[in-house]
């Protein structure tokens, strides 16, 4: 019996076995019981930690989208009841246009709202308002539009989410695209910006006429610095444009360029307009009239440049409600964008027009017309030009303009140097013979 119960029962070692077994089974109980509940309160952490990020991004998209400048029901009322056009159907001058202005806080972009709006057509202005010069002047443009009814939207033409909005709460018939980095001379400070605004925006703009429906007629602005270093003169839109001599000519040559790839593949309608040193009231303080005068009237030396062989500098300026005329006439006859869902269904006009005054006056003319309408001596310095994208004239052929639009410039430089004068000296609140003077 007790060999048979030796053999039934194992021997002390094994029942030390089973002893040793049995714990080693409860420690690894514990152990995967443990790590059960540590994956557990890993996935508990990580699913507060997912919805914590959720919930921080979309506070964070709700903040952006009511911090945003455009957006909502009452904004798009505002765009709406701007962009209606206020000609009569049926009026001799049709039933009117509803215009987007690019740069509509811009020099020329302020004349050009006004102009459209008071003739009757609609109009929605867009601007960035950046601090290539003074903001404070681009918001008293803006306060000026607001006056006359025509609202302003602050925003990007690079902001393509905004422009396909601003398309889908109004059917646009035209866009006047004004919004460029200007200034030659800038161009070496900050290369970028250049990039930034005359050639992306620009293609962002484009992007949103051509999926748009219907597609708009296109006027934009190029510049008379596309002839670059061409000697031929006058500056004829079939002379050679492939010579810049500044980044800024080369941005809107490129703009050109483009605008030509997107009339032929998507049938947009384009028109695009050289300027020519445009002047005049709400101008641009970069501008040589405009610092020439700040500084006769603060007693500051002016510095007056000379090309080469002491040749002086000529420009033909060209007073801004003749440029205004030009851009009215473009946008009244440029014909229809042909494309439809941003597809082209068949050839669309494609227009380059000079506009200028034909008339080029020297630096030194310049200088002397504003001393006398200042009643100031300017104090200059005269000196040798310098290598920084300037040209030394420039002489406008605008026979193309007139044919075609019934362009014909009538301000010459005496009498819209005076108007500016007049301007200049009621906006900053100059006294004669008074030193009290704020700018």
């Amino acid at each position: 019996m007790r060999v048979l119960e030796d053999d039934l029962f194992p021997s002390t070692p094994g029942k030390v076995k089973i002893e040793r077994a049995g714990t080693m089974n409860r420690q690894l109980h514990r152990c995967f019981a443990s790590t059960s509940t540590m994956f557990l309160w890993a996935l508990f952490l990580v699913a507060m930690t997912a919805s914590y990020l959720s919930f921080q991004s979309f506070v964070d998209t709700s903040s952006k989208y009511f911090a945003a400048s455009w957006g909502g029901l009452h904004w798009e009322r505002q765009i709406r009841a701007s962009a209606a056009p206020r000609r009569p159907p049926g009026s001799a001058a049709g039933a009117g246009m509803s215009v987007l202005v690019t740069g509509a806080a811009g020099f020329v972009g302020t004349h050009c709202s006004l102009a459209l709006r008071k003739r009757g057509d609609g109009v929605v202005g867009i601007d960035n308002f950046n601090a290539y010069y003074d903001p404070s002047l681009k918001k008293a443009r803006k306060a000026l539009l607001s006056s006359h009814g025509v609202f302003v939207v602050e925003g990007d033409i690079n902001d393509g989410r905004l422009l396909a909005k601003l398309f889908d709460v109004v059917p646009f018939t035209h866009v006047l695209h004004l919004a460029a980095q200007a200034g030659v001379r800038y161009a070496m400070e900050n290369p970028a910006s250049y990039v930034h605004s005359n050639i992306a925006g620009l293609v962002t703009l484009l992007e949103a006429c051509k999926d748009a429906d219907p597609q708009p007629a296109i006027v934009w602005a190029s510049s008379s610095s596309v002839y670059g270093l061409n000697d031929k003169v006058p500056f004829s839109e079939r002379d050679r444009t492939d010579q810049p001599a500044s980044l800024y000519a080369a941005t809107k040559k490129a703009g050109e360029e483009i605008t030509h790839t997107y009339n032929h593949i998507y049938g947009l309608s384009i028109t695009g307009l050289r300027f020519f040193t445009v002047y005049g009231p709400w101008g641009r303080p970069d501008m040589a009239y405009f610092s020439f005068t700040r500084n006769i009237l603060q007693g500051k030396p002016i510095t007056v440049y000379r090309g080469k062989d002491h040749v002086d500098l000529a420009r033909d300026f060209t007073y801004i409600d003749d440029i205004v005329k030009g851009c009215l006439g473009s946008l009244d006859t440029a014909g229809k964008s042909t494309g439809t869902g941003g597809k082209k269904r068949g050839p669309a006009p494609y227009r380059i027009f000079n506009l200028g005054n034909t008339s080029p006056v020297t630096v030194p003319n310049l200088v002397s017309i504003l001393e006398k309408h200042l009643r100031v001596k300017a104090k200059k310095n005269v000196v040798e030009m310098p290598g920084n994208g300037d040209v030394p004239f420039t002489h406008a052929n605008i026979s193309l303009a007139r044919e075609q639009l019934g362009y014909k410039p009538t301000t010459n430089l005496d009498v819209g140097l005076k108007k500016f004068v007049k301007w200049y000296l009621s906006y900053y609140g100059y006294t004669r013979g008074s030193k009290n003077f704020r700018q």
